[in-house]
C-alpha cells in the first residue's frame, strides 16, 4: 500500500524515538559511552516494576548499568530472621537483563540499613564473632548465590573506612569491626566469591579524594591485595558538591587507586546544588541537619545560571573520567531525575535539590548536554 504524505511525515519521528541514534537523532549516553566504560544509573523499585513506565524507558535508553538504589540492602532483601524477601530486587535484575544493562548488586555488608537483630544474641546481647560471621556468610550466600552469573559485580563491603584526621584509626568503628574483628572485610569478600566466582567484587566509599581517608583506604585495600583477599575494584562515591572536590582531586584519586592495579568505577555520582552547614562530599547519612529556608533556595526551579555551573561541574568531571578510561570501568549516577535524588532528604530534609542530569520532569539539563560533548 502506498504510504500517506501523513504517514510519510511521522515514521521518520517515530523511529527517532523508538531508536535513538538513528535518523539523525542525539546519541544517547550509552552510546556516545560506549567504548569508554559503562555509564549507569540507581533505580528503585518502582521503576523497574512498572509503576514508573517513562521513568523506566528513559533509563533503558541512556544508561548500561543499573544499580538498585535501596532494594538489596541487608534491611530490605532480609528484614527479619529466616525471612527474604527478593521481588523488588528480582525485578531489577529482570530489568537489566531485558534492556541489555549490566546490573550491579549493592550492596552486601554495611553498617547501616543492616537491621538490629543481625549484631545481636537470642537474648538481644551482642552477638559473638562466631554466630555473626555465620550470619555474614548465610546472608552472602543467599543473596549473591541467588543471582550467581547474572550480576555483574558486587559493593561487598560499603564505607568501612572511618573519616577525619590522618591519625584516625583506619576502620570505623562500626558493629562489623566491633564483633568480628578487623578481618571481617577479608571474610566477607572470601564468602562473596565462594557465592559468586564469576561476578567482580568492589569496596565502596565515599570522599576517597580526601587525602587522609584515601591514604588509609589504600592500605586497607593494598592489605587484602597482599593476603590474597579477592578484589577486583574499588568504588568512588562521587557525591559531590558544586565547587568540591577539585577536578584535580578527582583526578588524583583515581590515580592512587589504579596504581593498585584494581578498576575504579565512579558510583553514586550527584553534584549537591545546596548550602550547607556539614562538610561537602560526606554521604553519611547519620549526618542530618535542621531545616532552614535559608538552605533551600531553588524550590521553583534552579535559575539559569545555576544550570550553567552544574553543566560546567559535570563537564569537568566527566573530562576527568573520560582521561582516565583505560582505568574506568563504570560511572553511575545516583538517580535518574532530581525528584526522586536522596538529596531532596540528605542533610536535611525537604529540600528541593537539582543534582542530576534529568529535570522533575526527566527533561535534559544543560549538564546532560554536557556530559554528552565531554564523551564526543
Amino acid at each position: 500500500m502506498r504510504p500517506t504524505l501523513l504517514s510519510r511525515l511521522t515514521l521518520p519521528l517515530l523511529l527517532a524515538v523508538a531508536a535513538p541514534g538513528l535518523c539523525g537523532a542525539q546519541p544517547t549516553l550509552r552510546e556516545v559511552y560506549a567504548d569508554d566504560f559503562l555509564i549507569g544509573v540507581a533505580l528503585n523499585a518502582g521503576m523497574v516494576s512498572g509503576g514508573n513506565p517513562r521513568g523506566a524507558a528513559l533509563a533503558a535508553r541512556e544508561f548500561s548499568a543499573l544499580t538498585a538504589e535501596n532494594d538489596m540492602k541487608w534491611a530490605l532483601v532480609n528484614p527479619e530472621p529466616g525471612r527474604y524477601d527478593f521481588r523488588a530486587a528480582d525485578a531489577h535484575v529482570a530489568f537489566g537483563e531485558k534492556h541489555g544493562m549490566a546490573v550491579i548488586g549493592h550492596t552486601l555488608i554495611w553498617h547501616s540499613q543492616t537491621p538490629r537483630w543481625v549484631f545481636e544474641d537470642d537474648r538481644q546481647q551482642p552477638a559473638s564473632r562466631a554466630l555473626l560471621l555465620q550470619r555474614m556468610r548465610d546472608h552472602i550466600r543467599t543473596v549473591a548465590g541467588r543471582y550467581a552469573g547474572r550480576i555483574k559485580g558486587w559493593d561487598v563491603v560499603n564505607e568501612a573506612i572511618s573519616d577525619g584526621p590522618a591519625d584516625r584509626e583506619m576502620l570505623r568503628d562500626s558493629p562489623w569491626r566491633r564483633l568480628i574483628g578487623e578481618d571481617f572485610i577479608d571474610q566477607a569478600f572470601r564468602f562473596a566469591r565462594e557465592a559468586d566466582p564469576k561476578a567482580e567484587l568492589y569496596y565502596n566509599d565515599y570522599s576517597l579524594f580526601d587525602r587522609a581517608k584515601r591514604e588509609r583506604t589504600v592500605r586497607m585495600l593494598r592489605g587484602l591485595l597482599e593476603r590474597g583477599v579477592p578484589i577486583d575494584g574499588v568504588g568512588m562515591q562521587g557525591h559531590y558538591g558544586i565547587d568540591h572536590p577539585s577536578a584535580d582531586e578527582v583526578d588524583l584519586a583515581i590515580r592512587d587507586f589504579a596504581a593498585l592495579g584494581l578498576k575504579v568505577m565512579i558510583t553514586e555520582l550527584d553534584v549537591d546544588m545546596l548550602p550547607s552547614r556539614g562538610e561537602t562530599g560526606v554521604a553519611d547519612i547519620s549526618r542530618l541537619e535542621d531545616y532552614d529556608p535559608a538552605l533551600n533556595p531553588f524550590t521553583k526551579a534552579l535559575p539559569e545560571v545555576q544550570e550553567q555551573r552544574l553543566a560546567r561541574r559535570y563537564g569537568e568531571l566527566f573530562r576527568v573520567f573520560v582521561k582516565h578510561r583505560k582505568h574506568i570501568t563504570r560511572v553511575t549516577l545516583w538517580g535518574l531525575d532530581d525528584a526522586q535524588t536522596w538529596l531532596n532528604n540528605f542533610p536535611v530534609r525537604g529540600r528541593t535539590n537539582h543534582p542530576l542530569l534529568f529535570d522533575r520532569y526527566r527533561n535534559p539539563k544543560p549538564a546532560y548536554e554536557a556530559v554528552l560533548e565531554a564523551g564526543r
